[in-house]
């Protein structure tokens, strides 16, 4: 059970506060509700270009790194469809310095046109080595835009194409920020080695009078039911046939989510699931096969993938999912296999609790998710759910209609 407290400043920074004194290690971490899911879709890969900027000095401190490294502290940041958070570990006696840098640059970023252009090279060289010169690196710049029709998942969070960052002005910078990166549009969580007195006194010292911006209310469109199998076939440079289907999944939150989570792993979690043992050890027409969620806050996919080995057709592969699919269906799970998925999802969830770090970004996520007190009943919905819930949400997901498949051959 992790014990936290919570409070809000009176601009709207919400504040949770989680005590560990078996450590002399102090986590701030703050989580801001803007995503790739929030850009327009014609001015794409702010999100995660903003978690570069963030690092390039603010008003009142031209380097965030340097004051950081003289106290002992550790920085960094990553950005999803759905949030961007940003995290510092320090000795808990320094944690000062951490609600200091972090409350200047939320005050105040310095937009200086030297940064902005460091950083749009940065972001544009990323998008080269990750998404177009990697094997495979393109997968999803095609998978997204076929699975989604509308929603803002159909890009990825670098951006839909290199144009929209190069294309990025000064004004376009400072429009984000001043509409997402607010007090009343953020999440700071302490944890460690910290009291929650203390904890209050800094936060409004810090935090207290930087201005609340213009709430931002959501309005996104959520995609419409899939009803016809979606395909799309590309090449490049890559060592051997691959391809992915993406399953169309209920969002977070639905009561359904964990059953859905634990049939990704009854499907191609390890060495011992269906497809491994069908695909890569009995057929051997895989080199290999994973099957995992998005995890995402809005509807998400449940993603099968694998790599061919030479001489497999894509058919033959198809043919051989199928059947997984449908003898899963008909003959339900095996005596054990349910338990085994549940205990390692289990011991995955209480392993990565050990981390300080890893505990102070779940409860900044559980309270952007708006109920804190969720992370406490994560194993409890792990174990709740039933082999006949499966079977029946497999039935409804698992089908050529929601399914969306990315054939990549190798040139």
């Amino acid at each position: 059970m992790i014990q936290y407290d919570k409070f809000t400043l009176d601009n709207g920074l919400q504040v949770v506060v989680h005590e560990d004194h078996s450590t002399k290690v102090a986590i701030l971490n703050v989580l801001y509700n803007v995503g790739s899911k929030d850009e327009d879709e014609h001015k794409t890969g702010f999100a995660h270009l903003f978690e570069h900027l963030m690092f390039g000095g603010s008003a009142n401190i031209p380097s965030y790194d340097e004051p950081l490294q003289k106290v002992g502290g550790e920085n960094n940041a990553f950005t999803t469809p759905d949030y961007t958070n940003y995290y510092i570990s320090v000795p808990s006696n320094n944690l000062e310095t951490a609600f200091w840098l972090e409350s200047d640059r939320m005050l105040s970023l310095a937009f200086d046109t030297q940064s902005l252009e460091v950083q749009r090279k940065v972001v544009i060289e990323e998008f080269k080595q990750r998404y177009l010169d990697q094997p495979y690196g393109d997968a999803w710049l095609h998978m997204k835009p076929m699975a989604y029709k509308t929603h803002p998942y159909r890009w990825n969070t670098i951006g839909k194409e290199i144009s929209h960052i190069e294309d990025a002005t000064m004004e376009d910078v400072k429009a984000f920020f001043k509409k997402f990166y607010i007090p009343n549009n953020a999440i700071l969580v302490v944890a460690g080695d910290v009291k929650l007195e203390d904890i209050k006194v800094l936060a409004e010292k810090w935090f207290g009078s930087i201005p609340r911006g213009s709430d931002y209310h959501r309005n996104i469109s959520q995609e419409e039911p899939q009803t016809e199998a979606r395909s799309k076939t590309t090449e490049s440079q890559v060592p051997m046939d691959a391809f992915y289907k993406g399953y169309h999944m209920p969002d977070r939150l639905d009561p359904k989510y964990f059953t859905i989570d634990l049939l990704s792993d009854v499907l191609g979690r390890g060495k011992s699931s269906r497809l491994y043992q069908s695909l890569v050890k009995k057929t051997k027409l895989l080199h290999s096969v994973s099957a995992s969620i998005t995890g995402s806050v809005d509807a998400g996919l449940l993603v099968i993938s694998g790599k061919l080995k030479e001489g497999v057709t894509f058919d033959q592969v198809d043919e051989e999912i199928d059947h997984e699919i449908k003898t899963l269906l008909t003959n339900g799970l095996k005596t054990g296999e349910l338990d085994k998925v549940k205990m390692q999802a289990e011991s995955s969830h209480v392993f990565s609790e050990v981390e300080l770090l890893n505990r102070a970004m779940s409860l900044a996520y559980f309270t952007l998710l708006g109920n804190t007190a969720l992370i406490n009943h994560e194993v409890e919905a792990i174990n709740a759910v039933t082999e006949k819930e499966m079977i029946i949400e497999a039935k409804k997901m698992l089908n050529k209609t929601n399914c969306s498949t990315l054939y990549y051959h190798k040139k």
